[in-house]
């Protein structure tokens, strides 16, 4: 029997309205302009990633969820019982209210949780490394030919003997398998670490930008259980990352407004470095939110 929806907040059907309203809101400021784009068959080397990459589509950005530890009254709330997560709930005045039920995950989705929350704590744990200086992207256009470039729309800011010169005297420690994998053949034995998937919980690290907003990717996978502000906020990091992520890169984005950030040179090194802090304060309130969630699941 599912617990009385009184134990947690209950939601009129007016504050959820307007809650669900406010997070549509902020997250058609950022589908609208990428579905805009695709309509007219326009990529964006920065923001398209945020959509490509991490598979979660428009339009489950935009739904709603209160997470699990908010019943919602009303009649309308009862859409959110044609998902099978949610449970009808009483008030224990002859009313109800409909509430995720955490008991709903099957065992298989209960064993992901926790290989999460594992994964979360570990890296949270662990001290954070601010020396990479963004060469993975370099590395991942190294000794590549001009139509072998995945943004090969947009110029280089160096020519390819150039790239290669900075990648090779400078040390490369990406401790991120999916940026890793994405290194040319050539680049890889480059890297200092070789790291794998199954290696991720003992390498990821909260100096790594691709860490950081893999956070983004960890709240969708938790959907429908993660609060829809808590996604949104993710992915808001996320777009702040990927941006520094490109401006770090080899490619010239000056005409999209993305002044470069140099790391080929000290100040532009320097400069990195402070963002790389900088977003790893910023992620630990989210990662502390998202083993909360893991734990309040489990």
């Amino acid at each position: 029997m599912p617990a009385l929806a009184s134990s947690f907040p209950v939601l009129t059907e007016a504050e959820w309205g307007a809650r669900q309203s406010a997070h549509e809101r902020r997250v058609r400021g950022w589908t609208d302009p990428h579905q805009a784009r695709a309509a007219r068959g326009e990529k964006h080397p920065v923001y398209d990633f945020l959509f490509t990459y991490y598979a979660f589509r428009p339009a489950w950005l935009r739904r709603w969820h209160p997470g699990p530890d908010i019943a919602l009254s009303g009649d309308s709330a009862r859409e959110f019982l044609r998902r099978p997560e949610y449970r009808e709930v009483p008030l224990g005045d002859g009313r109800t209210a409909v509430q995720f039920d955490p008991s709903a995950l099957s065992a298989n989705r209960r064993e992901f949780v926790g290989w999460l929350r594992d994964l979360l704590t570990a890296t949270q744990g662990r001290p954070a490394f601010f020396g990479c200086f963004g060469l993975h992207e370099w590395a991942m256009v190294y000794r590549q030919s001009p139509e072998e470039l995945r943004h090969n729309a947009w110029p280089l800011r160096f020519s390819p003997t150039e790239i290669a010169q900075i990648v090779e005297a400078a040390p490369i420690c990406c401790s991120h398998f999916d940026a890793f994998r994405f290194f040319t053949v050539p680049a890889r034995p480059l890297n200092k670490l070789q790291p794998t998937r199954e290696e991720s919980p003992r390498l990821e690290q909260r100096g790594c930008l691709h860490a950081n907003m893999d956070l983004y990717k960890w709240a969708f996978k938790l959907a429908p259980s993660t609060p829809a502000e808590l996604i949104a906020d993710c992915f808001e990091f996320a777009r702040d990352i990927r941006e520094i992520d490109m401006r770090a890169s080899p490619y010239d984005l000056r005409n999209l407004g993305f002044e470069p950030i140099a790391i080929e040179t000290p100040a532009g090194r320097a400069e990195y470095e402070r963002h790389q802090r900088s977003f790893a304060a910023r992620g630990e309130p989210l990662r502390t939110r998202l083993i909360a969630l893991c734990e309040r699941l489990l």
